[in-house]
């Protein structure tokens, strides 16, 4: 018998790191087993969410205000590495799994993940899909997804509590510029090293892609496997995110 999963797609464009507070909230929740497992799948706002290393670094505030002069806000990502960039060309996820011993299975997790979009994605027409780092790309990861072993489309972050964790990251569906022109100055600032020319996007290996047609085939993908239950984001797990929205915008001088 398939195992249940809900899939909820609430987007909170009306506050900034509100999204990301909320899948912090669900992490909790699955772990304390007061909800079972989740999906999330959204568009998200324009924001670069920034990691741990980068709060470390003396130009830290300089790439906080080099977003902003792109029209991005600034957030402190909830998982992963190095600042990544979310745009309304971007289809953000989130897998939030209970676990005993969340630990042993962090490789797992992120095969499984990967399976489920190279497959998703497969759906789409796109061939030549692989799994692991292109030399050069942002936020690098040993579990991004790239075409052609070239263009990395899709980077992804785990974060673990006692007894669930939660796979999260973002596919940029269209628009790779926008990835590109914001990370040029961050980068600078943050003093990272990276190739814009391996950013890539979905739309540039199929045409006409949409971001609804990629959550569509994300979420069929995910029928596969488990029970697909929609839902919708409980009253009370909005409440609680809301105040731990202040842990994930930055503030550099703490």
């Amino acid at each position: 018998m398939k195992r249940a999963i809900s899939l909820i797609t609430d987007a909170f464009p009306e506050q900034l790191g509100l999204d990301t507070a909320v899948s912090r909230t669900l992490l909790r929740q699955v772990s304390d087993g007061h909800v079972g497992e989740v999906f999330q799948l959204w568009v998200p706002h324009r924001v670069v969410a920034f990691g741990k290393r980068d709060r470390l670094e003396k130009g830290y505030a300089q790439a906080i205000e080099a977003a902003a002069t792109h029209n991005f806000g600034a957030i402190e990502r909830l998982a992963g590495g190095r600042a990544a960039v979310f745009h309304e060309g971007t289809v953000a996820f989130g897998w939030t799994m209970p676990s005993d011993y969340p630990p042993s299975e962090i490789k797992s997790r992120f095969v499984m993940l990967n399976d489920l979009l190279t497959t998703a994605f497969s759906r789409l027409g796109l061939d030549d899909i692989r799994v692991g780092e292109v030399p050069g790309e942002y936020c690098p990861g040993d579990y991004s997804i790239n075409i052609g072993g070239t263009h990395k489309i899709m980077g992804v972050g785990q974060r673990l509590a006692k007894h669930a964790a939660h796979v999260g990251g973002v596919v940029v569906v269209r628009d790779a510029a926008s990835v590109r022109d914001v990370l040029v100055p961050v980068y600078s600032h943050l003093g990272l090293s990276w190739i814009p020319e391996t950013t890539g996007a979905l739309e540039d290996f199929a045409p006409g892609v949409s971001v609804d047609a990629v959550q569509t085939a994300i979420a069929e993908e995910l029928s596969t496997i488990a029970n697909v239950v929609p839902a919708s984001l409980p009253p009370a797990t909005r409440a609680e995110a809301v105040l731990l929205v202040p842990d994930h915008l930055p503030n550099v001088e703490r």
